[in-house]
């Protein structure tokens, strides 16, 4: 059984300060010396970065659409094995999911399955009286969530506190753990897609702040009880035995350009007999030698477009890999990268790969955003014709056909007509969709070259 205590963090709605909340916990704990686990609810692929620089960690994705149940549970066991304590980073609100009418995909869903007690965070930046109402909704919404505490966001000073407190004292049943002040020099800032990376945004100094403004605020020592002591024990998984074979080598694309990967795909990756190499189509002059399959990953390829399509002689060592045979997997950036040209915001064109009759253009909205399931219709580097892997699309490029493409699966979305993706061009794979292994480690091995 694992036995680890646990706290998720929730928010009354999108934007009120959970990852800033999340990551600033994190590093107070681990200036502490605890050893901190950390995860994120949803499809996210730049909150854990933060998570990670916080507390040393990988930070681990959880999902109650992509991934079951028991392979939620299996993450979060194996990742938490050895922690002190886990701190579980929610999505948009803590009852917003897949739908209106359905808990699915949600925080709420996620906290009942771990089993573990959620803290909620409001902006009370315009509000008194009225966060009680608040509170009180959220605390009597579903009877089956445990609801360990409040954490109130951007108040405007001790006397905003204290009035939170009186109405929060007299009305509801939960406790406030603590008042934020308000301080622009902590938010983590934003652009298209959501935050600026940890890389980009944070530094030591930057994480000491952080800690220091949780702990002048926050009664760390309560948190830590209400975790403790309302945690429930979780079944420990069985142990995944590694792929016992000569192992593959699979370049993976990691840089400023090519950074949005689940850890889980990696593990089920190396776990069916593969060895990760990493490369950096920024900065390196060609592919690392002798390897099975490209993975190009998703990421920010429109900012540093320049330095991609300055980079000629690590794009020219891709399409020679290409012409020979190789296999490449590519998703939603590098698909991107694949094309024979990219268009940025400011409507400036850039060379890319080449290796798809496409171009891909920068837009001021997102141009698709959702859960998707992906659906062979042929035989791919995942698997047969009806291969289906469960993933999730965000993205504010389109695609603008340049000659014939051959798509050779389907992604399909609640309430919205089928549409291609998946395409093909020799060994290489490349689609929007980023997809989660975990939801069928069938196709991982697929890729990695054992039958399915």
């Amino acid at each position: 059984m694992i036995r680890a205590p646990r706290i998720v963090i929730s928010g009354s709605h999108s934007g009120v300060g959970k990852t800033t909340v999340a990551t600033a916990l994190m590093a107070a704990f681990t200036r502490r010396g605890f050893r901190i686990q950390p995860f994120k609810v949803g499809p996210d692929f730049i909150d854990p970065g933060f998570h990670q620089a916080a507390c040393g960690r990988v930070s681990r994705n959880l999902d109650g659409w992509m991934l079951s149940r028991l392979t939620n549970l299996e993450v979060f066991a194996r990742a938490a094995a050895d922690a002190d304590l886990a701190i579980v980073e929610g999505v948009m609100g803590l009852f917003d999911g897949r739908s209106g009418s359905s808990e699915e995909g949600s925080t709420a869903e996620m906290a009942k399955w771990l089993r573990a007690p959620a803290l909620l965070v409001a902006d009370a930046g315009a509000m008194a009286r009225s966060a009680a109402a608040l509170v009180r909704g959220f605390e009597t919404f579903d009877p089956k969530l445990d609801l360990a505490g409040i954490l109130f966001n951007r108040i405007g000073g001790a006397g905003h506190a204290e009035l939170l407190r009186e109405s929060v004292s007299q009305y509801c049943a939960t406790e406030v753990i603590g008042c934020l002040p308000r301080d622009a020099s902590i938010a983590i800032p934003s652009r298209h897609l959501g935050l600026t990376l940890a890389a980009e945004s944070l530094t030591e100094a930057n994480l000491t702040q952080m800690a220091g403004w949780i702990e002048a605020n926050l009664d760390l020592d309560r948190l830590l009880a209400l975790s403790r002591h309302r945690s429930s024990p979780v079944d420990e998984p069985s142990e995944v035995a590694p792929a016992e074979r000569a192992a593959v080598r699979i370049a993976i694309a990691r840089d400023h350009a090519f950074c949005f990967y689940y850890q889980d795909n990696l593990d089920l990756l190396e776990q069916a007999g593969a060895a990760l190499v990493p490369f950096s189509p920024l900065r390196d002059a060609g592919l690392p030698p002798d390897l099975d399959l490209v993975y190009l990953g998703g990421g920010y390829p429109e900012l540093p477009a320049e330095r991609l399509a300055s980079n000629v002689a690590l794009a020219e060592s891709v399409r020679a890999y290409h012409r020979q045979g190789g296999k490449i997997y590519a998703e939603c950036g590098g698909l991107m990268y694949c094309g024979r040209e990219l268009i940025d915001a400011d409507g400036r064109a850039f060379p890319m790969l080449g290796l798809l009759p496409v171009r891909t253009v920068m837009q001021k909205r997102f141009a698709a955003l959702g859960y998707v399931t992906w659906r062979a219709a042929e035989t791919t580097l995942l698997g047969p014709p009806g291969t289906e892997v469960r993933g999730h699309e965000f993205h504010y490029s389109r695609l603008e056909p340049l000659g014939p493409l051959q798509p050779a699966a389907r992604l399909r979305r609640d309430g919205e007509a089928e549409k291609p993706d998946g395409f093909t061009e020799g060994g290489l794979l490349a689609g929007y969709a980023h997809l989660h292994f975990a939801s069928n480690p069938g196709a991982a091995a697929v890729l990695v070259g054992l039958p399915s």
